[in-house]
């Protein structure tokens, strides 16, 4: 095993805490991980071999390695996959003659003579670190991400980083040629673990080949091409990612205003969906406009099933030119069943008010705003602030704690047809290819500000705003040196 399973540690490696429901926690990660490894310095003999049990089960299930972290017999004894061994912990070569030839042998490093020392001994991976001070351990070396990079071209084997490493430091990690991250609080600690997961294995796609990531738009068609389907499509790919579409109406429209709507049936949604996922790696699913409450609970049940995809909710509701794009009981249905399975969702201050059931007028409404959304049960809320008056068009990113405002000069501008698509559709293309949220959110904000201030007349009413042009000023210099 330790040949093929060692080339296959490239991802999430997850390390366990001493908390309760341990196993719990494990199970909704494990899927995101390339390896899980047991770290039990508090249980009793009895308890570690019971619980270790549980956590083995788990990952054999899940097809991911299950290692041991500094203790031999228990290894043995649960028939673990391999076990990982600091400095004072023994050798790589005694390691292997006790359990065997088919196990992953791990050695904790903190320099480059400590790393080619296990390399040459023996050790399937390194773990390396610490790259960032962490509260797990009194750290003493404090390597970063600047000698990761100066070690990985001296090791061929796996680099597994650790130490502090969270989902807004991994990219430079990342960056520097780590083939794992190992975390522990990041994940353990997040009340959801398996989207705390997800968040991180999808930062390893910012090393894949364009396209980069997949994002699913699930929204209607706008026939004009502004707006819908057709703007998400245009924004993901010109970003850099893969997009994939189901649609969800027909839309008979024009920079005039919205002439009709035909539906798709929740059936005919709900085999779109489940042909696609059964086929497309999909990264993040992007929601539009969804019409109807069944074809809300025809989604809402689709992403239930599998939580390792994130879903970027736009709450497409009223059209703008004033058509209604769902009626009463789909916003019931969006608010009580999508909004609690959203990672992001994305709601300009009309539609935040129609969901919240208050008024926004100013800063604090408009926090207060976002706060009820988050109780509502997104994981994380952008609310738009474009409807406000004032020289300045400010956002506001709020991820349950932290308020983070993002303003751009205001446009005067009549071109602006399919903006609150596409920035939704901007930000997941950016999650896909690897940006952590704030990084994916400000980049969108900029790709939708220049698509505003540089779109062209088109049309005799409200224009589209300027997907092209927007992704050349802003993108190009991500694509530069791809064949």
């Amino acid at each position: 095993m330790s040949s093929i399973a060692a080339k296959s540690l490239h991802g999430l490696y997850l390390i366990t805490d001493h908390c309760d429901n341990l196993a719990a926690r494990v199970r909704s990660a494990v899927n995101q991980c390339c390896a899980v490894q047991f770290r039990s310095k508090e249980h009793p003999p009895k308890e570690k071999l019971r619980l270790g049990g549980e956590l083995a089960a788990i990952c054999r299930r899940a097809g991911v390695p299950f290692i041991v972290n500094d203790d031999m017999e228990l290894a043995l004894a649960l028939d673990a996959d391999g076990v990982h061994l600091g400095q004072e912990d023994g050798n790589p070569g005694e390691a292997r003659q006790r359990l065997g030839p088919d196990k992953l042998i791990g050695i904790s490093t903190h320099t480059l003579e400590e790393a080619l020392a296990a390399q040459a001994a023996g050790a399937d991976y390194i773990g390396f670190g610490a790259i960032y001070p962490t509260g797990s351990k009194e750290i003493s070396h404090l390597a970063g991400p600047g000698l990761l990079a100066e070690v990985r071209p001296h090791v061929s084997i796996p680099m597994v980083a650790i130490g502090g490493i969270t989902r807004d430091n991994a990219p430079a990690v990342i960056d520097a040629g780590s083939d794992c991250i190992a975390v522990i609080s990041a994940v353990m600690g997040d009340p959801e673990p398996g989207i705390a997961a997800t968040e991180l294995r999808l930062l390893f796609n910012r090393r894949q080949p364009f396209p980069r990531g997949c994002v699913l738009s699930v929204a209607g068609s706008d026939c004009s091409g502004g707006a819908g389907i057709q703007a998400d499509l245009k924004t993901i790919t010109l970003l850099g990612a893969y997009g994939a579409a189901v649609i969800t109406a027909l839309t008979a429209q024009n920079t005039m205003g919205v002439k009709g709507i035909q539906a798709a049936t929740a059936e005919f949604v709900s085999l779109q969906l489940e042909t696609v996922l059964a086929d497309i790696p999909v990264d993040v699913v992007k929601s539009g406009m969804l019409y109807s409450a069944a074809i809300i609970s025809s989604l809402a049940l689709s992403l239930a099933a599998d939580r390792s995809r994130l879903l970027v909710a736009d709450p497409v509701m009223i059209a703008s030119k004033g058509a209604r794009l769902s009626d009463d009981s789909a916003v019931d249905a969006f608010r009580s069943k999508l909004i609690p399975l959203t990672y992001l969702l994305t709601p300009n201050i009309p539609e935040a008010e129609k969901l919240c059931g208050m008024a926004i007028r100013d800063d604090s409404s408009m926090g207060m705003a976002a706060r009820e959304l988050c109780r509502l049960g997104a994981r994380n809320v952008l609310i738009k602030g474009g409807h406000r008056e004032g020289e300045d068009a400010t956002d506001l990113l709020y991820d349950g704690k932290i308020f983070n405002r993002l303003t751009s000069p205001r446009i005067d501008s009549a071109n602006t047809h399919g903006t609150g698509c596409t920035l939704a559709s901007a930000i997941a293309a950016y999650l896909a290819m690897g940006e952590p949220l704030p990084i994916a959110v400000g980049r969108a904000k900029e790709f939708i500000t220049e698509a505003i201030r540089l779109a062209r007349p088109l049309g005799r009413g409200n224009g589209p705003v300027n997907h092209f042009a927007a992704a050349c000023a802003t993108h190009t210099h991500t694509l530069e040196g791809e064949g």
